[in-house]
């Protein structure tokens, strides 16, 4: 076996749903299934795994009970035909104004000097990135009016983390909150408290263009004067959900896709923390952002889109079991699409129906309207492609590369990367091999981009032969593998901290 490059030291921390049945009850979807933590700690050339299940009140309720009792986002639970009238009704007023899950299987963030297992709820469990045993259960609410938190912040240099959610029906008001979580000073922290969301501040509020349907949004953008946030017309019905346990369907049937409607996209102006620009596409759905950055007096923001919402019907588990051509008909298009579009910071001299767009690279668009508005057309970059990451040192800068998974249904079986200027992809695969999220780790005191590795866990569906790959980020060629003498589960997300940590 080739040999793990010696200055490649750290934790990779990654998360995903592990356990999809409790006793009789099974849940839906495959987002919902318990949440597993596992990692593959490197050291001195040497990979150590290890997993866990998360032991929040979520999983420590549906073990009690052995059934599921707390609904997730695609399964809703219902009590035991056995228990009393109140118990029943206490479940029904639970479910009317949710208290959600704790069951947070989406992503690993940073908040100061601890990590968090994350979804998108109010709710956030610290973890030990070593261990991976679950410590405090953290209500954002406590801190801030938030209902519903992305699961993907973004990290300035400084170690200040920036996220975004939504708070519904606040006083009559249901909006849009971007706020920070400072830095935190080490040994500020100790194991069993986080008082580093305490610390929390609210940048601004944007209000939602309805009160009762906010937009349903999975990340935001970042760039060094900007944060973009899009709002797109995938809703959540706030109605809908109240009576969605009395009328016997999930949560997730109540989000709505309105392809009819545009796509509103703000810039927020990081210093005076003001709306600044707004711009309009088609409709689109967008649950991940490759990057955002600025160049020649323009925003460019870079996104994978899908012309509907069916990506989440992909995942129910019985379409899963039935395999990729269960999963397509003539009315759905599970093709994601690579997104360039271009946003000038100034329009000034613009004529009615004049593209704006000075940047010679790029097809985008963005054409002045009648009404004044700002409406975009952008550059197809490629198809069929997710989770993408790039050298997180390029958050918010001009990026050349990002790697990402080849995608055709709900189970990648290649990953990618992809050079975004000369829009070649270079494709690493292996049969029988299901890689995930690929994650880019830079060399020490690198110079050109794609100087580092590559890390993904492999699920080889040959039992015992599932494995972490390392590939060298330039050829996209494997530079070592260490297997797991265990089977690993298809995750979604991960962290990497890097030793000094």
């Amino acid at each position: 076996m080739r040999t793990v490059p010696p200055w490649l030291q750290g934790t990779l921390v990654r998360v995903g749903p592990g356990l999809f049945s409790v006793g009789e009850t099974s849940y839906d979807h495959w987002f919902d299934g318990m949440s597993l933590l596992h990692s593959f700690t490197i050291k001195d050339g040497n990979v150590f795994y290890r997993s866990r299940f998360l032991r929040g009140d979520t999983y420590k309720a549906n073990m009690e009970a052995k059934r599921i009792v707390i609904s997730e986002m695609g399964t809703m639970a219902y009590p035991d035909s056995s228990k009393s009238i109140f118990s029943k009704f206490i479940t029904f007023l639970n479910h009317t104004v949710p208290d959600f899950t704790d069951n947070c299987g989406n992503n690993i963030i940073r908040y100061g000097n601890n990590f968090y297992a994350t979804s998108e709820t109010n709710y956030i469990r610290k973890i030990d990135p070593i261990t991976l045993e679950t410590h405090d259960k953290v209500d954002y609410m406590k801190y801030l009016p938030v209902n519903i938190v992305t699961s993907h912040p973004h990290y300035d240099k400084e170690g200040n983390a920036y996220n975004m959610g939504t708070s519904i029906a606040d006083k009559a008001k249901t909006k849009y909150i971007l706020f920070k979580v400072p830095a935190e000073k080490e040994g500020m922290s100790s194991p069993r408290t986080s008082p580093v969301l305490k610390n929390t501040e609210i940048i601004c509020t944007l209000p939602c263009r309805s009160v009762f349907s906010p937009s349903y949004y999975h990340s935001f953008g970042m760039t060094e004067n900007f944060f973009i946030f899009i709002e797109q017309p995938l809703k959540l019905d706030i109605l809908k959900m109240a009576t969605a346990y009395m009328r016997g369907v999930n949560w997730a049937s109540c989000i709505k896709y309105l392809p009819d409607d545009n796509t509103l996209i703000q810039l927020i102006d990081r210093r005076t923390k003001k709306v600044v620009h707004k711009f309009y596409t088609d409709a689109m759905v967008v649950h991940h952002l490759v990057n955002a950055y600025e160049e020649d007096g323009h925003a460019v923001l870079d996104v994978i889109a899908y012309c509907d919402n069916s990506l989440y019907d992909m995942f129910y588990l019985s379409k899963m079991k039935e395999g990729p051509e269960s999963q397509g008909s003539k009315d759905t298009d599970f093709t994601s699409k690579y997104k360039r579009l271009v946003l000038p910071l100034s329009d000034k001299g613009a004529g009615t129906g004049e593209n704006i767009v000075k940047l010679k690279h790029t097809t985008a668009t963005a054409v002045k309207e009648k009404d004044g508005k700002i409406l975009c057309h952008p550059e197809i970059l490629c198809e069929g492609t997710e989770v993408p990451r790039i050298n997180y040192d390029l958050n918010g800068k001009k990026h050349r590369f990002v790697y990402m998974t080849c995608v055709g249904s709900a189970i990648a079986t290649k990953i990618g990367k992809f050079d975004a200027e000369t829009k070649k992809m270079i494709e690493w695969s292996e049969e029988s091999c299901l890689p995930s999220e690929p994650v880019f780790i830079p060399k020490p005191n690198a110079v050109e981009e794609d100087d580092g590795v590559v890390l993904t866990s492999v699920i080889n569906l040959n039992p015992g032969k599932s494995f972490l790959l390392v590939l060298d980020a330039k050829s996209f060629k494997e530079v070592a593998r260490s297997y797991v003498n265990t089977d690993l589960h298809m995750d979604m997300h991960g962290y990497f901290i890097p030793e000094c940590s």
